[in-house]
């Protein structure tokens, strides 16, 4: 399967409309993802599918 997104890549999500950065590709459609909280302060780590990810503009 074809990856849709290298490492670094900024992505938003459908979810949420989040931006987010690539980390890593765990299995063929899973990515690991970090996006930084404004409330907190803090970044955060997430796995999302790569359906639920489009590219950011």
């Amino acid at each position: 399967m074809r990856r849709l997104f290298r490492i670094g890549d900024r992505v938003r999500s459908k979810r949420d409309g989040r931006v987010m950065e690539v980390l890593k590709y765990l299995k063929s459609n899973l990515v690991e993802l970090r996006w930084f909280d404004v409330e907190s302060r803090e970044v955060r780590h997430q796995k999302l599918k790569e359906d639920q990810i489009s590219r950011a503009a």
